[in-house]
C-alpha cells in the first residue's frame, strides 16, 4: 500500500473552482447572492437513496476530523475521518479517500513510481504534474485504462472505508483536472468519480462529492449522493450545492466572518461546521472548532 497518515489531507487555501477566485474580491455580503430559498425537507433520520445506501441526515450537525480523530460532540451526529481512522461509535461516519491524487512527499512518489508507474500523470517533459499547493502529484485518468487500473488500487481503499463500518466516502481532488495544465479532462474526472461511486455504492456505501461546483449540473452521471464542501460561504456556492442536493450539505468554514455568514444565511438548512485549517485535534496549537 503507498505511504499514508492520519493527516492524509489538509485545505488548500486557494483551492477552488476556476472563476471562483475573482469572486473572492468581491464583499461577502451572504452564501449566495440571494436568500436561501423556502421550505425544503428537514428529515430527523437518515434517507435511503434510489440504490439503497443509506444518507445522512440533513442539516444534522457535522464535525470534520481528517486531521485525526477525537471524541465527537455530543450533538455531533455527521463526522468525516481519514480512511485510516476509525469511525466514531454511533454517528454517521464519511470516509475521507485521497483519489485523484498521490500522498505528498518522496516515499509516496517512489511507491508509485514503483508499483503504478503508468499512474502518475506527468507532464511533456516526462516529470510527474504535481499540486504545488499541498505538493502531491496528479494521478493519470487520462483514458479508460488508466482509470481501471488506478480503481485497482483505490477501490480496495473504498471497500476498507466499508469493512471499517464507514457510512460514505468522500473521494477528495476531483478537480485535480484544473491543475493538470491541460493534461486531464473535466470529462475525465466525471468519468473516474463515475466508477468511485459505483464501487462504494456495490459496497453498501454512499458517495459524497468533494467540492467542485462547476460539476455539480453532472451529478446525475457521477452518482454522488451529497456534498461535503470547504468555505461554501466564503465562495459563495451555498446556493450552488443546496439546488443540487437538497439539504445534503455539510460544509466547512476555516475563516471566522465567514462561518457567521454560513450560520446566519444557511444555518437553518445546511450544516456548518468552523475548522482550524490543519484540521487539528483538541490540544493542537491552533485548532478552533464550532458548528451552528
Amino acid at each position: 500500500m503507498p505511504p499514508t497518515s492520519a493527516v492524509s489531507r489538509r485545505p488548500a487555501p486557494l483551492r477552488r473552482a476556476a472563476g471562483v477566485l475573482a469572486l473572492a474580491a468581491l464583499p461577502l455580503t451572504g452564501c449566495s447572492p440571494s436568500s436561501p430559498p423556502a421550505g425544503g425537507d428537514h428529515p430527523t433520520a437518515p434517507a435511503t437513496a434510489p440504490h439503497g445506501v443509506r444518507l445522512p441526515a440533513a442539516d444534522a450537525v457535522f464535525d470534520y476530523q481528517i486531521g485525526g480523530p477525537y471524541p465527537p460532540a455530543r450533538d455531533v451526529r455527521v463526522v468525516s475521518r481519514d480512511r485510516t481512522a476509525p469511525p466514531a461509535a454511533g454517528r454517521y461516519n464519511v470516509c475521507y479517500v485521497n483519489a485523484f491524487q498521490a500522498q505528498p512527499g518522496d516515499e509516496a512518489t517512489r511507491w508509485w513510481t514503483q508499483h503504478h508507474p503508468g499512474l502518475l500523470l506527468r507532464g511533456r517533459d516526462g516529470e510527474p504534474v504535481i499540486d504545488e499547493d499541498w505538493n502531491e502529484p496528479l494521478l493519470d485518468i487520462s483514458t479508460a485504462a488508466k482509470r481501471e487500473e488506478l480503481l485497482g488500487v483505490v477501490g480496495p481503499w473504498i471497500d476498507g472505508c466499508a469493512k471499517a463500518g464507514f457510512d460514505a466516502v468522500e473521494p477528495d481532488n476531483l478537480d485535480s483536472y484544473q491543475r493538470s495544465d491541460g493534461l486531464l479532462s473535466e470529462d475525465d474526472a466525471l468519468a473516474f468519480a463515475a466508477l468511485l461511486t459505483r464501487r462504494a455504492h456495490d459496497r453498501g456505501l454512499a458517495a459524497a462529492q468533494k467540492n467542485t461546483s462547476d460539476l455539480l449540473p453532472e451529478r446525475r452521471r457521477t452518482g454522488f449522493d451529497f456534498a461535503v464542501t470547504e468555505e461554501c460561504a466564503r465562495y459563495q456556492e451555498c446556493a450552488d450545492y443546496a439546488d443540487a442536493y437538497g439539504n445534503r450539505v455539510f460544509d466547512i468554514e476555516y475563516r471566522r466572518q465567514d462561518f457567521a455568514t454560513a450560520c446566519r444565511t444557511w444555518g437553518d438548512r445546511l450544516s456548518f461546521v468552523l475548522r482550524d485549517r490543519d484540521v487539528g485535534r483538541p490540544g493542537d496549537p491552533g485548532y478552533v472548532h464550532a458548528a451552528c
